[in-house]
């Protein structure tokens, strides 16, 4: 089902499209469903552009403030682009006691990655965190759903490297 016209979007190709109108459809009718239909369509193109979340609210049939307000309100949502590999280093005090900074620094000199930032090839997005719970590993950094500890500015690139 084709609730608008599909926009021009480097990031999301005709079939996402279909993907996303399917969860459009599936939810559209169901209070409350927002958040769902949010994460599903993030789920396929690993952020919200704004086209897509005008086209949610064409396809949802409520204002684009709307689905906006529910987007920007979760800090799950990204409405910025984010690399195939999420990065996070723990920047708490035990961590950063333990030499987080200078594992940060490294990332920088490699791949030319900020906190907060995304590699231009979409490869890797870092995020600092306060804590990840892991204080007796520390520094502690988890790529996607792998966690590592006593991770040092001379081992971060050896780990980043496996993930392509």
């Amino acid at each position: 089902m084709k609730y608008a016209i599909y926009s021009q979007h480097p990031d999301i190709n005709p079939e996402m499209w279909v993907d996303i109108d399917k969860i459009i459809a599936k939810w559209r009718h169901i209070p409350g469903s927002v958040i769902t239909v949010l994460r599903e369509c993030q789920d396929i193109v690993r952020y919200l552009p704004s086209e897509l979340i005008v086209h949610i609210s064409k396809g949802m049939q409520i204002p684009v403030s709307q689905v906006f307000g529910v987007a920007t309100f979760y800090s799950f949502f990204s409405l910025t682009p984010k690399g195939r590999h999420n990065v996070k280093v723990c920047t708490g005090t035990a961590c950063y006691v333990k030499g987080i900074k200078e594992t940060i620094n490294r990332i920088y000199g490699k791949y030319h990655l900020k906190e907060g930032g995304t590699t231009e090839d979409r490869r890797f997005s870092l995020e600092g965190v306060r804590c990840l719970g892991a204080c007796g590993l520390a520094p502690v950094m988890v790529v996607n759903k792998d966690i590592y500890g006593a991770v040092s500015a001379e081992k971060v690139v050896q780990i980043l490297e496996k993930y392509e």
